[in-house]
């Protein structure tokens, strides 16, 4: 590759990318990278990023393409095609454990590794408050600012949280 461009080096450079909706985490971090492939042209080197959404129709992908593109170009990369891949469906599993901590440290509630399955008819999953580590929560709203979140209250220290759903 040219310039010493490697995967490697791409990666490094997606590690520094952002995801608009919470800005703590990168894309890397949130894991809707799939792939990075690196063609060298006779313009260069292009790269092409396969990116799978949170969710379908998630309206942050158009800002992770662009500031994904935006990053790639500014460090030498001559082309850079973005890949949408739905299948498999992205999933919080994704996600790794440094993300999950730093959603934490955020306020955000990371999201629980708990099946639905292991819940009982109506029991509703316990959602503990990153700010005091209470259980003692409930949900306000299945929705919050974001698709991907939930609004939650914690009872113990009286304040609103957003919760990262589990899919």
């Amino acid at each position: 590759m040219s310039e010493g461009i490697t995967k490697e080096k791409v990666y490094e450079w997606l590690s520094q990318v952002s995801d608009p909706e919470v800005p703590v985490l990168t894309v890397l971090d949130m894991g809707v990278v799939r792939d990075v492939v690196l063609d060298e042209t006779s313009d260069g080197t292009e790269a092409t990023i396969t990116i799978t959404p949170t969710y379908s129709g998630c309206p942050a992908m158009d800002m992770i393409s662009m500031n994904i593109r935006m990053a790639l170009l500014s460090r030498g990369i001559k082309k850079v095609h973005i890949k949408e891949q739905l299948s498999p469906a992205w999933t919080t599993d994704w996600m790794n454990d440094e993300a999950k901590q730093k959603l934490k440290e955020y306020g955000i509630a990371p999201p629980q590794r708990k099946s639905v399955k292991e819940l009982g008819m109506f029991e509703e999953e316990k959602v503990p408050c990153p700010r005091c580590g209470s259980e003692e929560t409930e949900l306000v709203s299945q929705f919050g600012p974001t698709s991907c979140k939930a609004l939650y209250k914690c009872n113990s220290c009286k304040e609103p949280f957003e919760y990262f759903k589990c899919h």
